[in-house]
């Protein structure tokens, strides 16, 4: 892992900004570099993952249907969108970041997406939709629901690492 500190910010523009790349193994994709950038002072933060190897603009979709699909490993980089149907859609745009977790850590991102957009809502309708999103959201992570995870990454450097998740090749 390399790192360089000291960096100018840009957003606070001090010189507390930490660069970090890593190279990873990640087991049934490949080796990844791992970027990331940190401000101790404003807590600025983007991280991104980029393969290695060269991979064809893809589509991975799986259908959570236990609980024990919440550990499957999930690489996404900051170019991909993540889609639950009839749930949400979180499309990339210049603050995305990309990250390694598992369907567990994506669910979590989301549910905390839902919340944030729960809490600072003033419709009465759209706070109950939320919470509907949020109590199946609960029922998927208890395995007593099934629902769809799909990842499109017009970079390919996106994956669900599963052999349950079918995958397609789409087009850039």
């Amino acid at each position: 892992m390399s790192e360089l500190k000291g960096q100018s910010c840009p957003m606070c523009h001090q010189k507390t900004l930490s660069l970090n790349e890593e190279e990873k193994e990640v087991p049934y994709f490949g080796r990844l570099l791992l970027f990331s950038m940190t401000c101790s002072s404003c807590k600025y933060h983007k991280a991104d993952v980029e393969s290695l190897e060269h991979r064809d603009p893809s589509r991975h979709t799986l259908e959570i249907s236990s609980e024990d699909d919440l550990k499957i490993r999930v690489v996404k980089s900051s170019t991909a969108t993540i889609k639950i149907p009839h749930v949400i859609t979180v499309t990339p745009n210049t603050g995305s970041n990309g990250f390694v977790t598992n369907v567990e850590g994506v669910l979590n991102r989301i549910v905390h997406a839902i919340e944030i957009a729960r809490d600072s809502e003033e419709d009465t309708d759209a706070k109950k939709k939320a919470k509907n999103l949020l109590k199946k959201l609960q029922k998927v992570m208890w395995g007593r629901e099934r629902i769809k995870l799909i990842l499109e990454d017009p970079s390919g450097n996106s994956a669900i690492i599963s052999d349950k998740a079918e995958v397609k090749k789409i087009k850039e």
